[in-house]
């Protein structure tokens, strides 16, 4: 299933410039998640897509990833990173029964962070991509198992 998710989820990225305004806010959510990590992709100088499991990393999970959207067009993400933490910059906002689907790009262009998360099954991917306008671009797909947290305050 993750390996569906994972070709997927790069298939959406190669098409970064006609998905750049997508937006498509079909459910309104309010939901927090726990997620343990569980492995990580690398792509850089040093590694060509070379896998790490959450063992061989001293990585922890997410304590609280929390998805607010609402129709039409308002999705806010938190406890990822500080990056999509600013809803002002997210560039693909998908959300319906399913998954929820963000991307987001700096302001030159160099680096993006995106992510998507199956409602259902609470997998989470998470990229970051670095110097995507050079040679030496660099990946680091991050992979996590999240649950809903129902203790909320």
């Amino acid at each position: 299933m993750i390996k569906y998710l994972i070709n997927i989820f790069i298939s959406l990225l190669l098409f970064n410039q006609t998905l750049a305004k997508d937006i498509s806010i079909n459910e309104n959510i309010d939901l927090e998640f726990i997620c343990v990590f569980e492995k990580k992709i690398i792509k850089n100088s040093k590694y060509n897509y070379q896998t790490f499991l959450a063992k061989d990393l001293n990585e922890k999970g997410l304590d609280r990833f929390k998805v607010v959207s609402k129709k039409p067009e308002t999705l806010l993400i938190k406890g990822l990173s500080s990056f999509l933490s600013d809803t002002a910059k997210l560039n693909v906002k998908i959300v319906n029964k399913d998954v929820v689907l963000f991307k987001s790009i700096d302001q030159e262009n160099n680096y993006s962070e995106s992510g998507i998360i199956t409602r259902k099954t609470g997998e989470l991917i998470h990229e970051i991509t670095k110097n995507f306008k050079s040679e030496n671009s660099e990946k680091y797909i991050s992979i996590y198992s999240c649950n809903k947290d129902d203790k909320k305050v």
